[in-house]
């Protein structure tokens, strides 16, 4: 009787599913149909009669000035290079810009000038993928929030090639079955890094992970099969990707676990303007009581600011360097909303509180001649981020002569601030003690010494210039235009 029963539940419950499925299919399809027949009406054929190729990034905010930015702005200037029929599309929400500001501010920010136009589709939903919407299970809501995002701009511009440059995978799928694009994606940090399962695995506390998870064993396991769940789906999405371009070696190690598409994934290093700061003359330090010590970064949580102030606060309690005084922190970043100005007040209140507000100076969104000169005259370049993925910023120092002291993890242990030639290039960090104790040390060398420091690190910066990422990525990208 009891056999009956399951075989007359399941038989119609099976036949149910069956038929469901076939009706996911059937819409997905009428979808995909019907997203090519609006395609073609929107687009327009070229000069020479041919309809131009679009090739669409996704990157929502364009105007933001961090690296990712500059990678962005870098990929269309080599695009626009390489490829004659072919219009450019940037998805982005940054509305309280005009287009033409947007190239104007990538020009002052980057010095970088585009040989075309650039279409823009402004998107009115970005607040969807603001992580201050989704106060808990912020990666899955950031996530869910950018498909709703990529459908917006599916429906406003079809394009041809569909290249994520921000780090919002959850789209690919979107762009390549219904939209029919060939997709691609430039990774520069993955949304969840066996790093991340191993904090929670841990239960260490950081900005991503709340105290009272890491007090708590029943939270920290449900955490721990949520970030599971979550690297599960992810990976799903990414490997749909045609052609994956990731940042570092760190960053590829982990892309690379997550994904498992290796044969489709290569390392691109980003753009970073070395030229530029090779043009400052590197020249032996004047005798001087004034020490700048610089950071190059955007005002984010995960940047880690208040290591920096905390650092330097013990560097001019402690290690006070006899007659010199005039020592002055100063951090340089971009401010891409509310929160991010929010985030800067707090830290003129940290250093308040720490008694160094004279020492420290926040320069926020400067041009970027403002920036050469600040690294020029600065003496030690500084980073923090623990993982960063890659760190413009610390090539950036280097590259201007500063004697770089960046975290011991991601991007600078593994691939920047690695010995060149057998010689050192920079030093690494892990807390405010290593940071203090590695500032007083480098302040006491010799002038000398530093010039031999900054000499090796100027040298080995040029693996990472706009002329080796234009090789690499169009490398990379080519499957897509076949």
């Amino acid at each position: 009787a009891c056999y009956r029963l399951l075989c007359s539940l399941l038989i119609p419950a099976l036949f149910l599913s069956g038929i469901l499925c076939v009706c996911l299919v059937v819409l997905l399809w009428g979808i995909r149909l019907w997203i090519q027949q609006r395609k073609k009406r929107l687009t327009l054929a070229g000069i020479d009669g041919k309809r131009p190729l679009l090739v669409a990034f996704f990157h929502p905010y364009c105007n933001a000035g961090g690296g990712g930015e500059r990678v962005l702005w870098c990929a269309i200037r080599t695009l626009q290079k390489k490829y004659r029929n072919i219009t450019c599309v940037v998805y982005t929400g940054d509305r309280d810009a005009t287009g033409e500001e947007i190239v104007e501010g990538a020009f002052r920010r980057f010095n970088i000038k585009l040989t075309h136009p650039v279409k823009f589709v402004f998107l009115e939903k970005r607040y969807l993928v603001e992580a201050s919407l989704y106060p808990h299970f912020t990666l899955l809501g950031q996530s869910l929030g950018s498909v709703f995002l990529g459908w917006e701009a599916l429906l406003k511009c079809v394009p041809d090639i569909y290249i994520d440059s921000m780090g919002y995978a959850f789209t690919l799928p979107l762009f390549k079955y219904l939209g029919g694009c060939r997709v691609g994606c430039y990774v520069h940090y993955p949304t969840i890094s066996t790093d991340m399962l191993s904090v929670v695995r841990n239960q260490d506390t950081r900005f991503n992970n709340a105290a009272f998870i890491t007090s708590n064993p029943l939270f920290s396991k449900f955490k721990l099969v949520y970030y599971y769940f979550f690297a599960f789906m992810y990976g799903l999405v990414g490997s749909c990707s045609d052609a994956i371009m990731v940042n570092s070696s760190w960053t590829l190690n982990h892309i690379l676990s997550l994904w498992r598409a290796g044969a489709c994934t290569s390392v691109v290093y980003p753009p970073c303007d070395v030229q530029t700061f090779l043009d400052i003359p590197l020249e032996e330090e004047k005798s001087t009581n004034d020490y700048s010590i610089v950071s190059v970064s955007q005002f984010r949580p995960e940047k880690d600011h208040p290591l920096q102030i905390r650092a330097f606060a013990k560097l001019l309690k402690e290690k006070r360097l006899g007659q010199q005084p005039s020592l002055k922190l100063i951090l340089i970043g971009g401010c891409r909303n509310q929160q991010d100005e929010e985030r800067v007040n707090n830290l003129k209140h940290l250093c308040e509180e720490l008694g160094v507000s004279n020492n420290v100076r926040f320069r926020i969104n400067i041009p970027f001649e403002e920036l050469k000169k600040h690294l020029a005259e600065a003496t030690i370049g500084l980073h923090t981020m623990w993982n960063e993925h890659f760190g413009i910023g610390v090539v950036e120092c280097m590259a201007a002569g500063t004697v770089i002291l960046a975290h011991n993890s991601g991007g600078p242990k593994l691939d920047i601030v690695v010995p060149y030639e057998g010689c050192i290039t920079g030093f690494l960090a892990e807390n405010v003690d290593n940071y203090a104790d590695t500032m007083a040390y480098i302040l006491s060398l010799s002038p000398e010494k530093r010039l031999e420091i900054r000499e090796n690190a100027r040298r080995s910066v040029h693996r990472f210039s706009d002329q080796h990422f234009e090789e690499t990525f169009l490398l990379s990208v080519e499957p897509l235009f076949k």
